[in-house]
């Protein structure tokens, strides 16, 4: 069973010399907007062996020169790969470990019983598994008193400078920038001391370390610190590093990104994977740096980098924008700006279509999806049960006003998601009927009675009772019936899965498991669909919607030999957290005004998620108006180009499994 294929999705194929150049003379022109010594691999496989090997040989130098090695190791989970690398060179005899002196990057503060701790993780991941001497060996001591954590943090210090100052600093780079526990605001000079870990740092440490809550504060050496260190190797994978890994290599140097000061540092490599990189300028706009491979999608992004420059729409762009924007090699190969710009303006008019099913009885030779089979069987893979109609709502409606038989399939219960004030209210409604109505039973008064004092005695992190988990599942599951009866979808086409992996009760989810898998094939084998459309988001908060769609991707690959899985197409979707680039779009679904405002009532349904819905990550608004303003944009962006104008646009792209 795979159960990592969202990992494995690629949008493009980037070629090589962008991001793994054969000469120095090709590199230095490629990362001429880069401000660190950086390198991109194909995978974080590859990026933590290179950093690996490289701390190898800069541990055998220093050995060599002065009898031993000293390294400030962080624990972030990007570094484990590299540990593992260098666990395996250990065990092959090509380095030991016993000349090398290791202090601990930062530590949370207090610690608890329980609670999470970089030190115990760096054990667990590497220390344990070295022939390091145990008095080698240093951390941050977590209960020194607050009135003597300033000498403490003094004293820690020194004793680095007393080894010799720090040879090697390994650590990862955060999703906001952050350096160890260096969070946004820290001073290129901030040494040793407590810190306040922001909200962000806080919950994807609870994720990573499977706790409710994350401590309010660390211990960390600081940005002066590190920057003292001769040699510094950082590593960041995935594409939620993406952005930040931007502004830390080609952006300016600030302490709101304080890893954006190793451009300051004369010996600082990073190692990254092709989805961190990806936004980088030689992978996301190479012709600003050198001469490029032209494909159909890398032709597309350039032109429409190139109206957004100019202000143009694409079939006004000229010989002269080309060149000045230093895209003349697009003219020399197609003779003319018009020649480009109509290629680009055809396959863009081309993804646009009011029938995401196909339009029966029509030519389907420009259209993204074919005519027949007519009527078609849809399942739409629900993460969580209002994903459908954020992500996808407008055509939703569409493939069921057109007569396809849809089915939704509602992966999780999203039980975790419903606040006790809003269980309450049902709560409340029923004590006050039920002896109106006969239903003040004996077993529902016991009911009643455990609920409230449950959620009065409740204190925070608390894990639900199972019943009271299984009332707030019914809450959803009624607002999801409620909203699919609204668009038209039939009460038989409407499944609830409730994936075990997320039945924990608690923030934190289980690894997806074969029982997971099976529950989603066997739907897929029973529909044996024409069309599926799965979230492609994966940079949802609290990560479940990765789960979710590795769930469905491993049931396709394990059907994907069946006869009638050749006429299966699967449509990937986003939801509230961010769109396709245009460049990747291929199937585009207008709304009008009222179709908008339907689907804005489809999601109003799930009242639980209005007002108090968790996991809305840094964006204040709701559910409803993040997919206004996200549909009204991509609507915006195709006429800026020059397309038809509509009120508001959901987009796809189609995902192709690959056949062993």
């Amino acid at each position: 069973m795979k159960t990592n294929l969202s990992s494995q999705i690629k949008l493009e194929r980037i070629s090589p010399r962008y991001y793994s150049p054969a000469t120095d003379l090709e590199r230095a022109s490629l990362t001429r907007e880069e401000n660190i010594y950086t390198r991109i691999f194909e995978n974080s496989n590859d990026g933590s062996e290179y950093i690996a090997g490289h701390i190898v040989e800069r541990i055998n130098k220093s050995i060599d020169k002065k009898g031993h090695c000293v390294m400030a190791l962080g624990a972030g989970q990007s570094t484990h790969s590299v540990y593992a690398s260098l666990i395996e060179k250990h065990k092959r005899g090509e380095i030991s470990f016993k000349k090398v002196i290791v202090f601990n990057l930062s530590e949370f503060y207090p610690q608890e019983n329980d609670g999470p701790s970089t030190f115990a993780r760096l054990k667990q991941v590497f220390l344990d598994h070295i022939d390091i001497l145990p008095e080698n060996v240093h951390t941050i001591e977590t209960s020194v008193s607050k009135e003597e954590l300033f000498d403490y943090c003094m004293d820690y210090q020194t004793m680095i400078d007393d080894c010799g100052g720090i040879d090697i600093t390994l650590c990862e780079i955060g999703p906001n920038g952050s350096l160890a526990a260096n969070e946004p605001g820290s001073l290129s000079t901030s040494a040793c001391r407590l810190v306040l870990l922001g909200e962000e740092t806080r919950r994807r440490v609870a994720k990573e370390y499977n706790v409710e809550s994350a401590p309010a504060t660390a211990i960390t050496l600081g940005i002066g610190n590190i920057m003292k260190s001769s040699r510094i190797m950082c590593v960041a994978w995935g594409e939620n590093r993406a952005e930040i890994i931007k502004k830390v290599i080609e952006g300016q140097v600030t302490d709101n990104v304080p890893a954006s000061f190793l451009q300051l540092h004369n010996h600082t490599r990073i190692a990254l994977d092709l989805s961190s990189a990806e936004d980088l300028t030689r992978i996301s706009h190479p012709w600003k740096v050198t001469s490029c491979e032209w494909d159909d999608k890398l032709i597309r992004r350039a032109i429409v980098w190139l109206c957004e420059m100019t202000g143009k729409p694409i079939l006004k762009l000229t010989n002269k924008d080309y060149t000045d924007w230093g895209l003349g090699e697009l003219v020399a190969l197609y003779e003319s700006a018009y020649n480009v710009n109509i290629k680009v303006f055809n396959e863009l008019q081309h993804t646009i279509t009011g029938w995401p099913g196909g339009k029966p009885n029509a030519d389907d030779t420009y259209r993204p999806e074919r005519a027949n089979p007519y009527p078609k069987r849809v399942i739409v893979f629900s993460p969580h049960p209002d994903d459908d109609v954020i992500s996808m709502g407008g055509t939703l409606q569409r493939l069921v006003d057109q007569g396809h038989d849809v089915h939704v399939a509602y992966e999780t219960s999203g039980n975790i998601a419903v606040g006790d004030e809003d269980m309450m209210r049902y709560f409340l409604m029923m004590d006050k009927i039920a002896p109106e109505f006969g239903f003040d039973t004996e077993s529902y008064k016991k009911l009643s009675d455990d609920v409230h004092k449950f959620v009065d005695s409740k204190v925070p992190c608390e894990v639900d009772s199972p019943e009271i988990r299984e009332i707030k599942t019914m809450i959803r599951q009624a607002e999801a019936t409620i909203a699919c009866n609204y668009i038209g979808v039939k009460p038989q086409n409407i499944h609830f899965l409730r994936l075990p992996f997320y039945e924990t009760g608690t923030i934190k989810k289980g690894d997806l498991s074969e029982k997971d898998v099976t529950i989603v094939k066997n739907l897929i084998e029973k529909v044996k669909p024409h069309q599926i459309f799965v979230a492609g988001d994966l940079a949802d908060p609290h990560g479940t919607h990765r789960v979710c769609t590795d769930a469905v991707l491993a049931a396709i690959d394990e059907l994907i030999n069946e006869p009638w899985m050749n006429d299966c197409r699967i449509w990937m979707y986003r939801g509230a957290w961010a769109e396709w680039e245009i460049g990747h779009i291929e199937m585009a679904v207008p709304m009008s005004p009222e179709q908008l405002r339907s689907k804005r009532n489809s999601i109003l349904k799930h009242q639980s998620q209005m007002e108090n819905a968790p996991f809305l990550g840094n964006d204040d608004r709701l559910f409803w108006q993040r997919a206004e303003e996200r549909n009204r944009a991509t609507a915006l962006l195709y006429q800026s180009l020059g397309l038809a104008s509509y009120e508001a646009m959901e987009a796809f792209v189609e995902y192709h499994p690959i056949k062993s």
